[in-house]
């Protein structure tokens, strides 16, 4: 930890826990901002060719209430 990043931590660490709480959540949302663009790009790769498999038949579908039922006797 660097030292600006540790006076930072004592001055946080001097709010009440809610201001400590929406600190920490402001912390983290911006570590999610702008994500992972190579997962977030092979994921919409893998829907695309997934889709392409079901318009193609090349694979079968389940309806909703087939995997419910099944989920619910095992």
């Amino acid at each position: 930890m660097t030292q600006k990043s540790q006076v930072v931590l004592e001055e946080a660490l001097k709010l009440t826990t809610h201001e400590r709480a929406e600190l920490a959540e402001q912390l983290i949302a911006s570590l999610e901002e702008g994500g992972d663009t190579d997962v977030e790009l092979a994921w919409q790769e893998e829907v695309q060719r997934r889709l392409q498999q079901i318009e193609r038949g090349e694979v079968n579908t389940i309806p909703w209430e087939e995997v419910q039922r099944r989920l619910r006797h095992g």
